[in-house]
């Protein structure tokens, strides 16, 4: 016997996106279901992805500090790494939050389905779990989220990761290779080189983190290329696995034929989760990356159905898709609302930390821009001085004609944090003269993005000012 039920919306993922518009939707004074395959909320990003990964970056950050304390004449010895310890107080930190969102989810009386759901009509959603349930709706929002991709030519060994599998922390191998330069390999490397394996990381484009100005990514190649081996330029042609190793090979100026390593972590990318929901019997085609296509209100070529998250156009990041969130349970709800950010940060928790926001530099000279730069390195920072945080670099992008800003990327100590000031000016259509004029606190990080700042605007005094042309 099939169990039914009738809501206002479903929504179909228990992800960032997701349960936040399933949240927003039970606020709106709509009835809700949510439907998540897995036992617990929190999606990727909370399970096995943001949370558990800047844990263990963490982690990774208070090994490093350790040793950077000898050089201020403090120390505190050779770390002592109980692996199962750190292990239990990830698990324990996912544990936490995924109990607060269940709790959210309870006390907005939302309804909760563990199972796997397909479209049956327009208005109907079947979800096979332990027994299979009919809902019906008015609303549905889908948010399945993405996955990680495979290496075709990678066989099917335990030694071989995904992020899934690096994030579970089983073990610590002697010598890792991470096939990817993004922020997820860049991130991984992070953990595991603290933890004490040797890391090799092959990146098939000109440099790590590719979507990043180089010159926001050279601080962190400086710092890292003397513990890591760094492939650029690479692709990775085999994949022996062997008793005691896996031998990979390489095609690349500068890299080895073969190399052998005790764990291999791919990081080649995500795919959007558009498969087997039933979208065709919707009439809702996906492009050819697997999205689905929606319009400002986040709604599909099917009114009714909304689709948010990493399953539609632009960057996968778990902020983008909360934002996405709001938006359709508010359409639904009768709010005239729209998802069209000027901006959407990146950040790569790394050491130092990377982060960008609005057009890089090499965005607006393929665009044409004329465009202004202000580019300061953190060496002329008292307090990136003073905590020992000189290897850093803070650039930002004005309009040549307005001085409107365009762009801003960091590269350094908490820029994930810094680099909101640049978010908020983007969207408020903040000039390099507002900025130079906001009386920022000393000494402070933040400082050097109105030191970018009034190097165009023409007021700074803590550099030599640019060679007029």
């Amino acid at each position: 016997m099939v169990d039914s039920i009738n809501v206002d919306v479903v929504v179909l993922g228990g992800g960032p996106g997701g349960y936040t518009a399933a949240f927003r939707a039970a606020d709106l004074g709509l009835s809700v279901c949510l439907v998540e395959k897995q036992d617990t909320l929190g999606g990727v990003c909370v399970n096995v992805g943001c949370i558990p990964s800047k844990t263990l970056l963490h982690a990774a950050a208070l090994i490093e500090h350790a040793q950077h304390g000898k050089q201020m004449g403090i120390a505190f010895g050779t770390p002592s790494i109980d692996i199962d310890g750190l292990r239990s107080h990830k698990e324990n930190t996912i544990s936490e939050l995924t109990k607060g969102i269940a709790n959210l989810a309870k006390a907005r009386k939302i309804t909760r389905i563990q199972g796997v759901g397909q479209f049956t009509s327009h208005n109907a959603l079947s979800v096979v779990g332990e027994s299979e349930t009919q809902i019906l709706f008015k609303h549905a929002i889908i948010a399945t989220g993405s996955h990680s991709v495979s290496l075709p030519i990678a066989p099917n060994d335990p030694r071989i990761w995904d992020s899934t599998d690096a994030l579970a922390l089983t073990t610590i191998p002697n010598k890792l290779l991470i096939i990817g330069g993004g922020i997820i390999g860049l991130e991984m490397a992070q953990v595991y080189s603290a933890l004490g394996s040797q890391i090799t990381i092959v990146e098939a484009q000109e440099q790590v983190i590719p979507a990043a100005d180089k010159d926001i990514v050279q601080p962190l190649v400086k710092s890292v290329k003397k513990r890591y081996q760094m492939l650029t330029k690479t692709l990775v042609t085999g994949i022996e696995v062997g008793t005691d190793a896996i031998t990979v090979s390489f095609d690349g100026k500068k890299a080895p034929e073969s190399e052998c390593f005790d764990a291999v972590l791919v990081a080649v990318g995500r795919r959007p989760n558009t498969s087997n929901l039933g979208l065709g019997l919707l009439g809702i085609e996906v492009d050819k990356q697997g999205l689905i296509p929606v319009n400002e209100k986040m709604q599909t070529s099917v009114p009714n159905i909304f689709a948010i998250g990493d399953i539609v156009k632009g960057p996968m990041l778990a902020h983008k898709a909360t934002h996405e969130g709001k938006v359709a349970s508010e359409v639904i709800a009768g709010m005239d609302s729209t998802f069209h950010p000027v901006a959407i940060p990146s950040v790569a928790y790394t050491s130092p930390e990377i982060a960008w926001v609005g057009v890089t530099e090499k965005e607006a000279k393929q665009q044409g821009i004329e465009f202004q730069t202000g580019k300061v390195p953190w060496l002329v920072s008292g307090r990136a001085q003073s905590v020992g945080a000189t290897n850093g670099v803070t650039k930002a992008l004005f309009c040549a004609e307005t001085g409107t800003l365009l762009g801003a990327g960091i590269c350094g100590e908490n820029a994930g944090e810094l680099i909101h000031e640049a978010a908020a000016m983007l969207e408020l259509g903040g000039r390099a003269k507002d900025i130079a004029h906001t009386v920022h606190a000393h000494p402070t990080l933040a400082e050097t993005f109105a030191f970018a700042a009034e190097l165009v605007e023409g007021s700074m005094t803590d550099m030599l000012p640019p060679r007029k042309k």
